[in-house]
């Protein structure tokens, strides 16, 4: 009887004492063992985001078939277009925008996804990183009144302007028309969803702040009140000592925990081309520390992902 090979171990080396991973001794596809993807998960939820490097093999098909084997993929994204021969698979391309502000994907539907992946494809020659926030981790550290607090806190999460922007609008003519046209697309359907600013991680148990740009308001709070209460949650996300910052090179390929970080895109490249391919699996509804699911104000977002249950 021939023995039976055995997959080689996966290494595991933190990238920041916060948050991050590099893992290495792996090629990735759709044909690895099943210990070697319950490795590659676990890892996930210890570290929260993992990079992997010298995967210059994968296109998107490869891309996917890997994702299949640790959820189930999503619609490339609620309504934003995805590549026109891969249905799972949205292009993040600088020449429609810049992700340059803190968030967690698709916060503004019901079923937030479950884990992003993320690979480069066109790379600037300079600039260009991704920095990721461990949520879990800000949480944790809050002091004992402020978790009292956010406990019972819940916020409306909205796709109401574009996924970049910090501004709701430009001047008349001096707007770019490809940036305008993502803009629309972006905003094409309305969705708003109110979530528990913290919520229950189905896999770890662990308590994690749900906050990101999609905000527009904390229920029950004056503008003013929820500023300066959002404003003080974020900074404790985005602290320095709780991030990574990954310096992208081809062949690289990310992925993180959607249910526990924030991520940037550090715009620093100029006009340089920059485009990465994001697979986003499916997630589940959110739930309250007290029990309670997160609850869809508008739109309905089943096209978009199946529930992981």
């Amino acid at each position: 009887m021939t023995a039976q090979l055995e997959a080689p171990e996966i290494t595991v080396a933190k990238a920041g004492g916060a948050i991050g991973a590099v893992i290495g001794n792996v090629q990735l596809g759709g044909d690895l063992a099943p210990e070697t993807v319950t490795a590659i998960r676990q890892a996930l939820l210890d570290h929260k985001v993992i990079f992997f490097r010298e995967q210059h093999h994968l296109d998107d098909a490869g891309q996917l078939a890997f994702a299949k084997l640790l959820g189930t993929p999503t619609l490339a994204h609620p309504t934003s277009k995805s590549l026109d021969d891969a249905a799972n698979v949205l292009p993040i391309d600088s020449d429609y925008g810049k992700a340059n502000s803190w968030h967690t994907d698709v916060t503004f539907v019901d079923r937030i996804p479950a884990i992003s992946i993320l690979r480069a494809v066109t790379l600037p020659p300079y600039g260009g990183a991704t920095t990721w926030a461990n949520t879990v981790a800000a949480y944790a550290n809050l002091p004992e009144p402020l978790k009292a607090l956010v406990d019972r806190l819940w916020a409306v999460h909205s796709n109401v302007y574009d996924y970049a922007g910090h501004a709701d609008e430009g001047r008349i003519g001096g707007v770019d028309v490809k940036v305008e046209t993502h803009r629309k697309q972006f905003q094409s359907k309305l969705f708003e969803t109110e979530h528990p600013v913290v919520r229950i991680h189905p896999e770890t148990g662990e308590r994690s702040l749900v906050l990101g740009h999609f905000v527009r308001r904390l229920v029950g709070l004056s503008s003013a009140e929820t500023t300066a209460l959002f404003q003080l949650l974020q900074n404790r996300i985005t602290n320095l000592d709780n991030t990574v910052r990954w310096q992208w090179q081809p062949g690289d390929l990310a992925i993180w925990d959607n249910r526990a970080t924030q991520h940037y895109g550090v715009a620093d490249y100029d006009d340089q081309p920059r485009r990465l391919h994001r697979i986003t699996l499916a997630g589940d509804v959110p739930v309250s520390v007290d029990g309670v699911r997160s609850t869809p104000r508008t739109g309905d977002a089943t096209h978009f992902s199946s529930l992981d249950n």
